[in-house]
This record gives structure tokens, C-alpha cells and sequence, in this order.
């Protein structure tokens, strides 16, 4: 299963990003290889509107089965409940951490977005 964590970094130390949107990218953990890549999201660092859609699609478009962030918007959580991707919210300190929560089935599968627009 691959896990798309919204990070400012390069690995698992880096910190959990909260705001999914506008992370600068995405750590996507493979759980079979226990190898992971890094997916750039800073075109959508400064974008007026559209982020979280945009961002979804990355992730999306990277194979995820599954987010971790710190919160996800209405727009974004459509996006990515339509492309089958489960999304987890967490407050962990770093995208190692939020793993570990994660595979210890400690981290609440989100019904719907837990921040409103343009948070």
C-alpha cells in the first residue's frame, strides 16, 4: 500500500505538514518496500484558488491508497474520496511518527473534511 503524507521535507524526520493543500509535497511511503518518494507540490504553495483539488490530484496521480495530513478540505477530500483515497488526520510531529500511528492503526479514518475552505 503507498501513503501520501503532506510534509515540508525530505524524509521521514521531516515534519507533518497540517495544512494539505498547500504542502510543499508529499512523502509517498510504499508499506511492502518500506521504500518512499517525494512528490513536489509547490505550484501550489501560492495558488489563489484550486489548491486542494490540484494537490488530490498529485497525490492521486502518485498511487496513494491513502493520506495522512494534519487537515483536509471540503474540495480536496471530494477529490480524493472519488479517486478511493482514504484519508487519515493526525497531529504527530513528524511524518515518521504519523507512519508509525498509522501502522499501529492508531490514526481515525476522516468521513469528510475536517477544516471548511480555504482554511
Amino acid at each position: 500500500m503507498k501513503i501520501a503524507f503532506s510534509t515540508s521535507g525530505k524524509d521521514l524526520n521531516a515534519p507533518l505538514d497540517t495544512r494539505f493543500g498547500r504542502a510543499p509535497g508529499f512523502l509517498v511511503f510504499d508499506t511492502e518496500s518500506r521504500e518512499f518518494t517525494i512528490v513536489d507540490n509547490t505550484q501550489n504553495l501560492n495558488a489563489m484558488q484550486g489548491a486542494g483539488v490540484q494537490s488530490a490530484q498529485n497525490v492521486a496521480a502518485a498511487g496513494a491508497e491513502v493520506l495522512v495530513s494534519g487537515h483536509c478540505g471540503p474540495k480536496a477530500f471530494a477529490v480524493l474520496s472519488a479517486a478511493g483515497v482514504k484519508v487519515y488526520t493526525s497531529q504527530a510531529d513528524t511524518v515518521g511518527d504519523a507512519l508509525k500511528l498509522f501502522e499501529e492503526g492508531s490514526l481515525k479514518e476522516s468521513t469528510s473534511a475536517d477544516v471548511g475552505g480555504h482554511w
